[in-house]
This record gives C-alpha cells, structure tokens and sequence, in this order.
C-alpha cells in the first residue's frame, strides 16, 4: 500500500513539473533582429541610427595620456593618474596574474614559457628597456609588440598603468642608483639622526 502511493506521489509530481515548463513565453519573446526589416518605423529598419554627439558609456576618452599612453604620438613619460601604494600592491597583483608566465617574477624575461622551450621575452632590465618612457609599457599591454598579443580586453586602463608602475617599481629595485642602495636601513637612521 505504501509503495502504491509513493508511485503515485511521484508521478503526480512528474506531471505538475513537466505541466509548469510547457510555457514558451520566455522564448518567443517579441523583438527586432540586427539589420532585420519592420514595419513600425518609417525608415523600416529594425536597427536604431546612434544620435549625434552621443557617446556610449565607457566610450568618452577626453584624457588621451590615459587612454593610449602617447601625446602628440609621442610616449608620455610621466604615469597620468596618481599612484597609491595600494595602486602599486594592486599593479604587482596584476603583473603575478598576466606578466609573470613570459617575464618571470622579477621581471627578467625567465618565465615558465621560457622554461618550456618558447621564445623568451626581453628582460625589463636590459638598458634599453630601463631608458624607455612609461607610455611605452602601456603601449605594449595596449596593442601588443612582437610575440606578445594586446591585453587591452583583459586588464582594465587604469590597471595598465599600475603594472607599468609597477615594473617601474622592479627596474629600480634592481638599477638603483648609489645613493638609494642601502637607505632601507642605514638611510633611515642617518635621516633621523642615528640610533636612538
């Protein structure tokens, strides 16, 4: 008897879930396809002319040093929006994420696709590089340069510039100049007087 009704139970059960899923109004929705012929506007285009002087949202770039890295066509060499500590932590975050598989850690052109036999990238502290504006690494993530794609799609404009920031940051911390080499620890008592 108790195996009867639990058959029966379940079928019941099957048939009120197959009933609620027979509606197909989240299916046939009415709408305009792209480039498709209507008859509810004049012009009988489904498509939508953009209005003049409208600009998408996302799509105003006023700030051309921000958003291509160049003025008058030329490297900027000054980063255009201010830089945090927490930028920097935020653009070593984002090197360790999409740098460091070709460039290696510290930014020496050893990373694990070198290890694997592909073509090794430079090395950030070839001279070269070094003397390089800031606009050319944001350049480089922007449109890509040789074997290396654009990451344009995939780290957002004001993220660029924290990793550039940031290989700033590992170009220093291995060419520092004499007089900053060591101030982690005998600049800073010297600076406040010696020892206390």
């Amino acid at each position: 008897m108790f195996q009867r009704r639990a058959i029966l139970g379940a079928l019941a059960l099957a048939a009120m879930l197959s009933a609620s899923a027979c509606r197909q109004d989240m299916h046939n929705q009415p709408k305009y396809k792209p480039l498709a012929a209507t008859d509810f506007f004049g012009d009988r285009r489904a498509s939508r002319p953009t209005i003049a002087d409208t600009v998408a949202r996302g799509q105003l770039h006023l700030d051309e040093a921000r958003y291509t890295g160049k003025l008058n066509g030329k490297d900027v060499t000054a980063i255009p929006i201010q830089i945090t500590r927490q930028d920097l932590e935020r653009g070593h975050d984002r090197f360790e994420i999409y740098c460091t598989p070709c460039h290696g850690r510290l930014g020496d052109g050893q990373g694990m696709i070198v290890k694997r036999g592909l073509r090794q990238p430079p090395s950030y502290h070839d001279e070269r590089l070094v003397s390089a504006p800031i606009g050319h690494f944001f350049d480089v993530m922007t449109n890509g340069y040789g074997a290396m794609y654009s990451y344009a799609s995939r780290v957002a404009v004001d993220d660029r510039w924290r990793i550039a920031a940031y290989i700033r940051a590992l170009q220093l911390s291995q060419n520092a100049p004499p007089e900053l080499q060591g101030a982690g620890s005998t600049g800073a008592k010297s600076a406040s007087g010696g020892n206390q």
